[in-house]
């Protein structure tokens, strides 16, 4: 009797024991399985299409992505990688309505680029509240500032590198005195700011600034303003059309040939667009330029042969954000949010656009930068050969120190 009942504790302790071991080994088995949500990975690109700043992201950064996505034969953990792109039409609740729909019902786990400052933010924002990615290449510093995340990083440049870096490395040129031209609303105004703190920063002085209108179509009181000051520099605190319209009636004025002029927001398609009888001797920062090497050009080729038109710095981050979360999640063996930008800042970024760069604590991707001039037409070698590298500057000098962050994740 003593027996039978010791034979059956027996056999129910090794019952248990077993389920429990099977039960352990599922577990192990389902970690090291890929955890990725839904059927495929999704990406979006979200952009202005058809406005201001479709030439220098738009269409073009929804073809870097897909190269992007091609090098991995367009899977990743065993599943497809699924593609959407929209227009924002550079409004804010525009871009947010649809980057909610993508997230809550097309099951997209990253949505990348933005170009528009009010629409990044938005998303940013709405990414972190359902623990979805996002991967921002519009200017502001506060996107890795006050506003970061535990799931968005921020590419490209910043409002910090391309204007107080510039002013920062000029000043250290010699660059000591400059008259600040700004286009009269918050883009232009951070801009100059950052200017004035990096030129008296560095023992220099702004000599005046004039502000002008959003969309203003002739600048010439203004140039005749910057003309007649003893700067040796003109900073144009302003983007796109602003930014260009300023530079072409410069040129018109003959201002290009007594002063050096530096914008912080120059794209290579604003040059296309110029011209360089108008725009040579403009300098400024860039985070790429296609001719800079042997791995540059041949990504840029492909490009073209995509787009008839070679890359700005904004497609080209687009592609390598993509191609950097895409071995993420690979890494990660999730598309979890937060688990694989943990990892995005494990891994070096190593790609055509950037050699060791590196995604920090508060979601900044540092890389080297390049203060470029544009050529003259007679030392332009035919079309999109504009850029003369004057210097390349590495990241950690051009960006805003980590120890200088607002980011909440770096304090905590």
């Amino acid at each position: 009797m003593i027996a039978n009942t010791l034979r059956s504790q027996a056999n129910t302790w090794w019952s248990r024991l077993a389920i429990a071991a099977a039960i352990a080994l599922q577990a192990n088995c389902a970690a090291a399985e890929p955890q990725v949500s839904g059927d495929a990975v999704k990406i979006g690109i979200l952009n202005d299409q058809s406005g201001l700043y479709a030439d220098l992201a738009g269409p073009g950064s929804v073809e870097a992505a897909r190269m992007a996505i091609e090098e991995f034969g367009g899977t990743v953990l065993g599943k497809k990688i699924e593609l959407v792109f929209a227009d924002h039409q550079n409004k804010a609740d525009i871009g947010a309505a649809k980057a909610r729909e993508w997230f809550t019902k097309d099951g997209v786990d990253v949505i990348a680029d933005f170009s528009n400052s009010s629409v990044g933010f938005a998303v940013q924002s709405l990414a972190k509240d359902l623990n979805k990615i996002a991967l921002i290449t519009a200017a502001s510093s506060d996107f890795t500032g006050k506003a970061c995340t535990e799931t968005s990083a921020q590419w490209v440049y910043t409002s910090y590198s391309n204007g107080f870096g510039l002013a920062k490395i000029m000043a250290a040129a010699g660059y000591d005195s400059w008259f600040l031209v700004t286009v009269d609303y918050a883009f232009g105004h951070a801009f100059a700011n950052d200017i004035r703190k990096a030129v008296t920063a560095g023992g220099g002085a702004v000599l005046g600034e004039v502000r002008f209108p959003l969309n203003s179509a002739d600048m010439s009181s203004f140039l005749l303003q910057a003309q007649s000051s003893k700067a040796k520099v003109v900073a144009f605190s302003a983007a796109g059309s602003d930014m260009a319209n300023a530079i072409k009636q410069a040129a018109e004025f003959g201002l290009s040939q007594q002063k050096t002029l530096v914008a912080p927001a120059v794209f290579l398609t604003d040059i296309h667009a110029l011209g360089l009888a108008k725009a040579n001797g403009l300098r400024f920062i860039t985070a790429f330029y296609w001719d800079r090497n042997e791995a540059t050009r041949a990504w840029s080729q492909r490009f073209f042969a995509r787009r008839n038109a070679m890359p700005t710095m904004t497609q080209a981050g687009v592609y390598s954000a993509v191609r950097h979360y895409l071995k993420a999640v690979e890494a990660a063996g999730t598309d979890d949010a937060k688990i694989v930008m943990a990892k995005m800042k494990d891994l070096p970024v190593e790609d055509m656009f950037s050699q060791g760069g590196k995604v920090r604590a508060d979601g900044l991707m540092v890389h080297d930068m390049y203060l470029v001039e544009v050529k003259k037409p007679s030392e332009s070698k035919g079309p999109w050969d504009y850029y003369r590298i004057i210097q390349t500057i590495p990241g950690d000098q051009i960006f805003q120190p980590l120890s200088e962050s607002a980011c909440p994740l770096v304090r905590s």
